[in-house]
């Protein structure tokens, strides 16, 4: 039987997940999480063998929740879930420690498929995405939050999601004046000056869309 936890903020979709997962035999669902912090927490109560990770979330996100949860248990796999994926974020998620990625597109049968093979070792990317991928070769335009570090990224990340200095610093552990360190070294990084600009950004370069950023 293999043990999943399922992390999306959104109730309804963890809610269908959960349902249509459940009714497979060979998979439990054991919890569900809506934040990548409760995504940890959870991890550590529940050893799960796969956690479903939806990577844009409020908070930490699912980028650093993949990170901190294979630090502190190498035998759980997580399996991304996303409605975009820019090249260098799929190169992100590995470093991170993800078994595989698939898109919200993804049918069912074929999340399923995915599940058992990270649970059974295996690298897993859905059709859709490695095709976006290879495509991407090919794109001369180049993304310009390539050139930020991984803990610069997560913090264009929440503030693009609209996330105070405040917020970021205690869901970092962070002092706020650190985080201002890495957000005016973004501003100088990227060429822009408010977050507003970053965000613009972040909106282009596929970090977040027009919906999050408006919630």
């Amino acid at each position: 039987m293999i043990k999943v936890l399922i992390v999306d903020d959104h109730h309804l979709v963890r809610t269908s997940l959960a349902r249509l997962l459940d009714g497979e035999e060979d998979i439990h669902v054991v919890g569900e999480a809506a934040s990548g912090e409760e995504a940890i927490a959870l991890s550590r109560k529940l050893d799960p063998d796969v956690v479903l990770m939806d990577l844009r979330m409020p908070g930490i996100g699912g980028l650093e929740a993949t990170r901190k949860i294979v630090r502190n248990s190498a035998d759980i796999r997580v399996l991304a879930l996303t409605g975009f994926m820019e090249d260098n974020f799929a190169q992100r998620l590995m470093e991170a420690g993800a078994g595989g990625f698939i898109s919200k597109d993804t049918q069912v049968p074929d999340m399923v498929d995915a599940i058992r093979s990270v649970f059974a070792g295996h690298r897993y990317i859905s059709p859709d995405i490695a095709q976006r991928l290879v495509l991407s070769r090919f794109d001369t335009e180049k993304n310009p939050f390539d050139q930020l570090s991984q803990r610069e990224l997560q913090v264009a990340m929440m503030i693009v999601n609209c996330q105070r200095v405040a917020e970021i610093s205690d869901r970092l552990f962070l002092s706020p004046k650190t985080v201002n360190t890495y957000r005016y070294r973004i501003f100088e990084k990227l060429g822009v000056q408010t977050d507003v600009e970053l965000t613009h950004l972040g909106l282009k370069h596929g970090l977040v869309d027009g919906f999050d950023a408006a919630n």
